[in-house]
């Protein structure tokens, strides 16, 4: 059994929490894991490391790597696989089995377990169950799992289940997300299921549904690896239920009987967890969730039915059940050029993560920390120099000239044009406090001459 991690999404309806450069599949919302590292511990319960593979993008390539090191010290990066192009589920889909039938030739009839990277699981061993019941069933069929609903739900998609057989139900219909009174009316008739979005199938049966399905989809599935990945970004940006689920008369599904939740918007979140503010002040508020990313103090006075989000830079307040607008302010954002549409204060690197601590017109200062055996590029700036402080860790620097290693409380000044990298030897993290001082201090400027990560300017 081969497992696929879809980690593409960007998350948007999370947005302050969820941004461009860190969608939500990273973020930590209820525990010390994140969503993907969360995902991905459940699959490793049932399927080997080996045969464990994500697909993501060219910007979150990193991100993944660096979040599953960091629980799994075996993780290979050669199972992160990267699309050509960010679309949508049906064309990274197969882009992973194009991949996988071609360049790891696995047999083609083994079956594959596709799940999204973001969802929060509340019964593992129930849902584990469900999975390896569904993997030897499934036969020649293509299989979802479709959650047992609890209440009139508007922000899932349904699916409508016909005839018993065999463990467990032929698809009659997919449904879209619904309105409040058509919701209510497919709980009532117990004849629906929420949509989970997790697949099982083998490559062959997927094949033959997809030609059937969208013989446009198919033609790219089966031309030449390299002209494939040439042309991928030609395909048409199509949901899998779209592209096969809604239109397959060899859809089964299997109930799913364990708690679960897509995440999708601060809605969803409120009702998966309780709020993670111990210093909330609560005077004559009612119904009010709060979720601070930096346990800050936030007092309410008199307001109900209201969900509170803080982080770094931003703090949004909505109406519960309002969570589908917050797209419209990312989207006011993005148009806007605010770049707190794509960045928080703390903003990730192939080799770690910074913290901007002050930011004024003439100096800077930034909290870096560098992960074991990470370095940045070797590179220099035009308009600013720089003093890099340990705080922790150990830290091997190029200064010009100079090959420098540095211990706690010990420091290094780097004037303009000079040539620097900073590099973590040691087995944790490497921190440093680093004070820019001149009259430009953007991320781009930036010269690089050497770098591990593919970002040396053509």
């Amino acid at each position: 059994m081969y497992n696929l991690i879809l980690c593409g999404g960007s998350g948007t309806r999370l947005w302050p929490l969820s941004r461009k450069n860190f969608p939500k599949q990273f973020l930590k919302l209820y525990n010390n894991k994140s969503l993907l590292q969360e995902t991905f511990l459940r699959a490793r319960e049932i399927v080997p490391l080996e045969k464990i593979f994500f697909i993501t993008n060219q910007d979150n390539l990193f991100n993944v790597f660096n979040q599953i090191k960091e629980i799994e010290k075996n993780f290979n990066k050669q199972n992160i696989l990267v699309e050509p192009a960010s679309l949508n589920t049906a064309p990274a889909i197969i882009f992973a089995l194009k991949y996988l039938k071609e360049k790891i030739k696995i047999n083609p009839s083994e079956p594959i377990v596709i799940t999204p990277a973001d969802h929060y699981i509340g019964d593992k061993k129930s849902y584990l169950n469900v999975i390896k019941s569904a993997v030897n069933l499934v036969n020649n069929n293509i299989g979802t799992i479709g959650i047992i609903p609890i209440k009139p739900e508007t922000g899932y998609g349904y699916i409508k289940k016909g005839e018993k057989q065999d463990g467990y139900y032929k698809v009659l219909q997919f449904k879209e997300k619904p309105d409040k009174l058509t919701a209510r009316a497919y709980i009532e008739s117990d004849d629906y299921f929420w949509n989970s979005g997790i697949y099982i199938f083998n490559i062959n049966t997927f094949i033959k549904e997809l030609e059937k399905c969208s013989p446009n989809l198919y033609s790219y599935f089966i031309k030449n690896f390299d002209i494939f990945i040439s042309e991928f970004k030609k395909m048409p940006s199509v949901s899998i239920d779209c592209a096969v689920s809604e239109k397959s008369e060899k859809m089964v599904v299997f109930k799913g009987d364990f708690v679960w939740n897509d995440i999708g918007s601060f809605d969803s979140l409120k009702k998966t967890i309780s709020s993670n503010n111990s210093k909330h002040i609560n005077i004559d508020s009612r119904n009010v969730f709060i979720h601070s990313e930096n346990n800050r103090l936030i007092a309410t006075i008199g307001v109900e039915d209201l969900i509170i989000i803080e982080n770094s830079d931003s703090i949004l307040i909505q109406k519960n059940e309002q969570g589908e607008k917050v797209r419209k302010v990312v989207k006011y954002l993005k148009r806007k050029n605010f770049k707190e549409s794509e960045h928080s204060l703390i903003v990730y690197r192939p080799w770690g993560k910074y913290e901007v601590l002050i930011d004024t017109p003439a100096h800077k200062v930034k909290k870096i920390t560098v992960f074991p055996g990470s370095k940045l590029s070797l590179q220099s700036h035009y308009h600013r120099a720089e003093h890099w402080i340990v705080v922790k860790g150990i830290a091997k620097i190029v200064n010009g000239e100079q090959n420098i290693l540095l211990q706690e409380n010990e420091s290094t000044f780097i004037p303009a044009f000079a040539k620097h990298r900073l590099e973590n030897p040691g087995k944790i993290n490497l921190e440093l406090i680093e004070v820019q001082t001149g009259n430009y201090l953007e991320e781009d400027d930036i010269i690089r001459y050497d770098d591990e990560y593919g970002r040396l300017e053509a």
